[in-house]
């Protein structure tokens, strides 16, 4: 029950003893459903009830989206599989359809009151807020023989859309590894955050030493836990507030520290700047990288917590090689091959700058937009992906 959606339960309907990451059908919706506020029960409650059939598994941003639209109903071969009823005799009758894996069809009433039915077989896309991503989340029938699929779906449906190259590209199935051996041996993702910091200080020291193959090495450790934890939450639905304000806080402070260690770590190399360079180099990484991030929270604050790298799909883009600290890894990582690291952090001060300025014209036009009566609407909406089409 929530102040949001008033009474309401969550119900699983039938019964399946296969285990997805670990746990059976029943206690991942009930993990979704208290993630949301909703009270779970083993029948309809007296008022909306979203009932979950334990023959399939979905991606939970489906729950979120029939969650939100009373009377809706999601299918898979018109079979319902998760429904938004919004009186307990509604809920009684989708139940029995979903025990007789009955089509949906005959329960779906013609005008006031009528069923909104969401074939999952047309391929609706809803879009994830959260993730910054717009996708239609899968939706499996749940068997022995479909778990590996089921995982698989369900960990890179937990992958952000909109983030920096190497996340997105370089080690998502090594992650995925992973994420299925901490599943298994029931490690938590604060667990895994815990002995990612361990190798993000192991780092730090290294970069101070000059030791920077080693350092990008242990570094790397730490960037592929730093997917895991988050894909781990996802997947076993155990995100709290205490691991999101200690991965995202280490996350938002260990960058400005390498940078600085790795110019430090140039005297190993005989490489150090001189104290003008060293300054300006410093300067234009420190600040640029905390101004960035200002750029990115005014433009949430004033835009209804809506992130700059989904307005238009150019900023999307652009969040694949802006410089956070992946980008720069790479640029620092093909600089080291070179011999010259020294030159590598002056690329990175550079490419600060630059990608400071380009986040600074973005937010200047976003507040002409609004002066001239404009909308800043996400291009992953339902408005914007209309907007994307009509352009």
């Amino acid at each position: 029950m929530t102040q949001e959606f008033g009474e309401i339960a969550a119900w699983t309907v039938g019964d399946n003893t296969v285990r997805l990451w670990g746990m059976t059908i029943e206690e991942r919706n009930a993990r979704i459903a208290r993630a949301s506020g909703i009270a779970v029960g083993r029948e309809a409650g007296p008022g909306a009830t979203v009932l979950s059939n334990a023959a399939y598994a979905f991606d939970p941003a489906w729950w979120r989206h029939v969650l939100a639209n009373p009377g809706m109903v999601l299918c898979l071969g018109g079979v319902p599989v998760l429904a938004h009823a919004r009186t307990p005799d509604e809920a009684q009758r989708i139940a029995k359809a979903m025990e007789s894996a009955s089509p949906m069809g005959p329960l779906a009433l013609d005008g006031e009151g009528a069923f909104t039915l969401l074939r999952y077989e047309d391929g609706p896309t809803i879009e994830n807020k959260s993730l910054r991503k717009r996708e239609t989340p899968f939706v499996l029938p749940l068997r022995a023989d479909t778990v590996r699929q089921i995982e698989r779906a369900s960990y890179f449906g937990a992958y952000k859309g909109v983030t920096d190259i190497l996340t997105k590209y370089l080690w998502p199935e090594w992650a995925l590894v992973l994420t299925r051996i901490c599943a298994a041996l029931r490690i938590t993702p604060n667990m895994v955050t815990s002995v990612g910091a361990v190798f993000c200080v192991i780092a730090t020291v290294l970069f101070a030493q000059g030791h920077y193959w080693w350092g990008m090495a242990t570094g790397l450790v730490f960037m592929v836990l730093d997917t895991v934890d988050g894909k781990l939450a996802r997947c076993t639905i155990t995100s709290s507030a205490w691991g999101n304000v200690f991965d995202h806080g280490m996350d938002l402070v260990h960058p400005p520290f390498w940078w600085w260690f790795w110019a430090t770590g140039l005297a190993a190399w005989n490489l150090s700047f001189d104290s003008a360079t060293f300054w300006w180099v410093q300067a234009a990484i420190q600040l640029g990288y905390w101004v960035q991030r200002a750029i990115e929270g005014v433009f949430m604050r004033q835009n209804g917590g809506m992130h700059i790298h989904v307005w238009r799909r150019f900023d999307s883009r652009f969040r694949l090689i802006t410089a956070r600290r992946n980008p720069n890894m790479v640029i620092l990582f093909v600089a080291t091959a070179l011999q010259r690291p020294d030159i590598g952090l002056i690329v990175v001060a550079w490419w600060t700058v630059l990608s400071c300025a380009i986040h600074a014209v973005r937010l200047v036009q976003a507040w002409a937009l609004r002066a001239r009566g404009g909308r800043i609407v996400s291009w992953l909406s339902d408005e914007g992906e209309k907007m994307e089409k009509a352009a």
